[in-house]
């Protein structure tokens, strides 16, 4: 780790990471439950984490004993991490954590219970959470991470010390890139800002070049939009591509998890299921199909994140704003989109992007919502 220690990884956050600080080194300044807020990219879950270790290490934050490494690594026994693959945390997830809450620490010096997705806690989850949060042991601590403090339960934020997280510059996260993972600093450069300054996905833009490709085909679409059917097509193809992702992304470790559940309860290699295994192979398949539901609601959300700044550049263009533009390899497509179309009709997409990821987030149908977006991006007369 460099000197910075556990804050080492928490790119242009100085402001955050003093609060954080400030209440490990000074026990006036700690209270029960934190609510660390920001953007996409910009590190909620590595602040919660690089808190949590600073809180469990002599030295608060090292980022090289014991007690801080397997904090980082996720192998701490008084530090839980919270993280759903589902589109809601359910009551049945947060129940457990409030009988974990009560318990003194094992080994370290706080029991720290994390929730990266706070805004996935549904009213009746939330308020399971709720007590325990507003009265918890003297050496519990909660942290819960979301974009924003309006995303979370009014309940659980007004009883939470919120610390709020901002965008990283990009100069900063490419030099994290290139220092950390030895990327090439012009490749780091165009990563950092297709990302948008999140450190997750510079990394692997900059380390993966079919996720290149794939973003490259993603910004291919407005150009090639030329009418209702170009629009219904992208949106086929769109929609394909995310449910294939997600399904490259889920699909093994389907099958591992339900190899191990056959094996645990002695049914591996039956030719049929036993009525009475039957419901316990239901709930796996019910968590297996809710995870890949959020994995394609990701994809696509990033997708239309990536169309987000292609308009944006267009914009800046349309309006001669003397700023750099975020996807600088596809100025010229960004050129000709400006030319042909007025600054109206491009804040009018973006506000058809923004409808088709609200929608989504609202359960309307993928194909549907994505249908209506990019017939939204074809030429206006």
């Amino acid at each position: 780790m460099t000197p910075d220690g556990v804050w080492a990884e928490l790119v242009g956050q100085e402001p955050a990471v003093e609060v954080l600080r400030g209440a490990v080194e000074d026990p006036t300044r700690m209270t029960h439950a934190w609510l660390l807020t920001g953007p996409p990219g910009s590190g909620r879950s590595t602040a919660a984490r690089a808190f949590a270790a600073a809180l469990q290490c002599e030295s608060g934050g090292c980022g090289r004993c014991h007690a801080c490494l397997t904090v980082l690594q996720g192998l701490h026994p008084d530090v839980t991490i919270v993280a759903t693959e589902g589109v809601v945390i359910r009551a049945d997830t947060a129940r457990p954590l409030v009988e974990l809450a009560q318990r003194s620490p094992s080994s370290g010096r706080w029991r720290v219970i994390i929730v990266e997705d706070a805004d996935r806690l549904n009213e009746t989850s939330g308020n399971v959470l709720l007590k325990a949060i507003e009265e918890p042991p003297p050496r519990t601590v909660w942290v819960l991470c979301a974009p924003s403090p309006q995303d979370v339960l009014v309940t659980l934020r007004s009883r939470s010390r919120a610390v709020a997280l901002r965008v990283p510059p990009v100069d900063a996260v490419a030099a994290l890139l290139v220092e950390r993972d030895g990327i090439d600093p012009a490749v780091a450069a165009v990563a950092a800002r297709a990302a948008q300054s999140h450190v997750g996905i510079a990394r692997r833009l900059a380390r993966d070049p079919q996720a290149r490709a794939r973003r490259a085909t993603v910004l291919s679409i407005p150009p090639r939009v030329r009418g209702v059917g170009d629009a219904v097509l992208a949106a086929g193809d769109l929609v394909a591509t995310a449910q294939a992702d997600a399904k490259a992304a889920t699909e093994q470790r389907d099958a591992e998890e339900r190899s191990a559940l056959l094996r645990s309860m002695g049914a591996e290699g039956a030719a049929t299921i036993p009525p009475a295994l039957r419901a316990q192979i239901r709930d796996l398949e019910g968590d297996q199909k809710r995870r890949a539901t959020r994995a394609q609601r990701d994809v696509l959300d990033r997708a239309m994140l990536d169309l987000l700044s292609l308009y944006r550049d267009v914009l800046v263009v349309q309006l001669g704003a003397g700023v750099e533009l975020v996807n600088v390899e596809h100025e010229e497509s960004v050129r000709a989109l400006a030319a042909s179309s007025t600054p109206e009709q491009t804040v009018h997409r973006m506000d058809a992007i923004s409808e088709a990821r609200t929608r989504i987030a609202g359960n309307v149908a993928p194909l549907l919502a994505v249908e209506a977006m990019t017939i939204a991006l074809r030429p206006q007369s």
